[in-house]
């Protein structure tokens, strides 16, 4: 035999031996008796050998048909594992998927952002996945250049050409180290304006003004910056709730006058307008919502 049998006539063929007979196979195959008995008489002369009995005595396998029907079965069953797999590749989505966020974020349990990857990499396991930690600003420009796909942050600039989309508001406060002035006294809110007070360097003079200040005396990039400039003891500053709650539970930052400084920040995706229909982007964007529900629900 120089060429395997048609597939069509093994899955006929095999379909017969589970029916135990031509008859009984015709509502299985969608076929008439006649149609199938030229089938099987195909596949035998492509064999060269007899596979089945039929007649009065009923359908029974030659002794070659029955060793010839468990090879058919353990290979129709790897083609169909092959077909499986070559589905999956097929629609498994690669590529790389460019995610920003603003820093901080690992210990922000509402955002989840952890088990939000672990969830997308499950999902998309051929996904090359870049992650960048910048400014707002540098977010937003990385999105309108194409280098980030979406960026999750606080933006208080708007760009034109940006969809940014509600996510939740994170919790700030203004921090001293026990080591600062303010910390050793009873103090008033004019004294902590005057104070030496450490912002970030995106925030323009309205953002600034915005949070209770005409000025500052030190600017920095980061939060782990500006967390730094605190804890020196001689700069005051507004810190994310959850980044320093570590700190302020073991006594290394105190809250300055709660009750009048404090904002919560709008956190929101971002994407370039036109790319809300992409795959990776939309996935995204539903893996966080649901495990940020998850965890507020908790």
């Amino acid at each position: 035999m120089h060429n395997l049998p048609n597939l069509k006539l093994l899955h006929i063929f095999t379909s017969v031996v589970r029916c135990q007979g031509y008859s009984r196979a015709q509502q299985t195959l969608n076929m008439t008796t006649p149609a199938i008995s030229g089938y099987m008489s195909e596949l035998e002369t492509q064999l060269g050998f007899v596979l089945c009995q039929r007649g009065r005595g009923g359908f029974s396998l030659t002794a070659k048909g029955e060793q010839f029907y468990h090879y058919s079965v353990e290979m129709l069953e790897t083609l169909e594992g092959w077909q499986q797999q070559v589905e999956t590749l097929k629609n498994q989505q690669g590529g790389t998927f460019s995610l920003g966020v603003v820093d901080a974020t690992v210990t922000d349990a509402t955002l989840g952002l952890p088990a939000a990857i672990a969830c997308f990499n499950q999902r998309f396991p051929a996904v090359f996945l870049n992650l960048s930690v910048r400014d707002p600003n540098e977010l937003q420009q990385h999105l309108l250049e194409d280098r980030l796909d979406l960026a999750v942050g606080h933006f208080p600039l708007r760009a034109s050409n940006l969809v940014t989309v509600p996510l939740y508001e994170e919790q700030h406060w203004l921090y001293c180290s026990p080591a600062h002035p303010l910390a050793q006294r009873a103090t008033s809110v004019a004294e902590v304006q005057r104070t030496g007070m450490v912002t970030r360097r995106y925030w323009n003079q309205a953002e600034l003004n915005k949070r209770g200040f005409r000025q500052s005396n030190a600017s920095v990039e980061s939060i782990e910056a500006q967390l730094t400039l605190i804890l020196s003891g001689r700069y005051i500053g507004y810190l994310p709730a959850h980044y320093a709650h570590s700190w302020e539970q073991k006594g290394a930052l105190c809250r300055l006058l709660p009750d009048h400084f404090h904002f919560r920040a709008p956190f929101s995706f971002a994407f370039r307008r036109g790319r809300s229909r992409e795959v990776l982007i939309r996935a995204m964007r539903e893996i966080l919502n649901t495990s940020r529900k998850i965890i507020t629900e908790s």
